[in-house]
C-alpha cells in the first residue's frame, strides 16, 4: 500500500500534531457522501487499532483501515493554500470522476 504525502501535508500534520500535544500521525479514509459517492475523511490518530495498515510518508505515520485500502491506494496528499483558503487536496489515481465541487469522488 501507498499512501504519499507532499513536503507541504507532512509539514502541516507535524505543525498540527505538535499543536495537538498528542497524537502519533494521520488517520485517512473514506465514506459514502457528496453526488459522486465517496469523500475523504481525515483525523489524528492517537492509537493503532486492530483493523489499521499503518505506512509513512515524510516521516509520519499514516493509518488507514485495512477495508478502505481498495479506495486510498496510491494517493497524493497535498496541502495548499490559496488566497484565505487552506486545506488537504488529494490526487488519487484510482478516481474515475470527481464532483463539480470536488468534494467527493467515484472508484
Amino acid at each position: 500500500m501507498t499512501v504519499r504525502l507532499t513536503e507541504r501535508a507532512a509539514a502541516q500534520i507535524r505543525k498540527q500534531l505538535h499543536k495537538r500535544g498528542k497524537g502519533i500521525g494521520l488517520r485517512l479514509g473514506v465514506k459514502k457522501a457528496g453526488c459522486s459517492g465517496y469523500a475523504y475523511v481525515i483525523d489524528f490518530a492517537d492509537q493503532i487499532g486492530s483493523r489499521d495498515v499503518v505506512c509513512e510518508s515524510q516521516g509520519v505515520k499514516i493509518l488507514i483501515q485495512r477495508e478502505q485500502l481498495a479506495y486510498l491506494d496510491g494517493v497524493e496528499v497535498d496541502y495548499r493554500r490559496e488566497g484565505l483558503n487552506e486545506a488537504f487536496q488529494f490526487n488519487n489515481p484510482r478516481a474515475k470522476g470527481t464532483c463539480g465541487c470536488g468534494e467527493s469522488f467515484t472508484v
